[in-house]
């Protein structure tokens, strides 16, 4: 049993394809993201997905192809996100296949490090301004993030904690392992 970590498939969501043009359609994106998560995430590993799953709960349909027990932690365009302005019912994401779902943060370990698991950074980023109200407090916990669509997946915020962006596209469309995570953090 392994554990894996993604953010940001944005399934059934036509403008993401703005940020990747190696796909014509939402429809040839979505299998291709449930075939490279499928291709690495085995029935028995955990996978949490820091947000940003789908546009809306329209675009649910792949989640149940995903192998693995999902988790999520909600992202500014999930229904259930604490900060949503139209805060919307988890139903629809549990029915999908989501054991479990958490609104803003959670927490967890990596090869022993305590880690914080949110949808946005620590850090400001020009695409994370209409939400600084639900940005994580950076209290010298390492985090796991999402929500940006760019070339970078570690860094340090302004504290100079780390802080590590899982998003589907700095990794290749697939969720990333806690094994190689932990090769960008600080060992404990």
């Amino acid at each position: 049993m392994s554990t894996w970590f993604t953010a940001d498939p944005h399934f059934g969501h036509p403008a993401i394809l703005a940020f990747r043009p190696g796909w014509a359609t939402v429809e040839v994106m979505d299998a291709d993201l449930v075939e490279r998560w499928n291709a690495v995430v085995r029935p028995t590993d955990t996978v949490y997905v820091l947000g940003d799953v789908a546009v809306s709960t329209a675009g649910l349909g792949p989640v149940d192809q995903l192998a693995g027990r999902k988790i999520l932690i909600c992202g500014n365009h999930d229904a259930p996100w604490a900060g949503h302005p139209r805060r919307g019912d988890a139903r629809p994401y549990r029915e999908a296949g989501f054991a479990e779902i958490h609104p803003h943060l959670h927490h967890t370990t990596v090869a022993g490090r305590r880690v914080r698991l949110a949808h946005l950074p620590y850090s400001t980023h020009q695409i994370g301004a209409p939400f600084p109200a639900w940005k994580p407090t950076d209290d010298g916990v390492p985090l796991l993030h999402g929500h940006v669509h760019e070339e970078r997946r570690a860094s340090t915020s302004p504290a100079g904690t780390p802080e590590v962006n899982v998003g589907v596209d700095v990794w290749d469309f697939a969720p990333v392992s806690a094994e190689e995570l932990a090769e960008l953090l600080p060992t404990p």
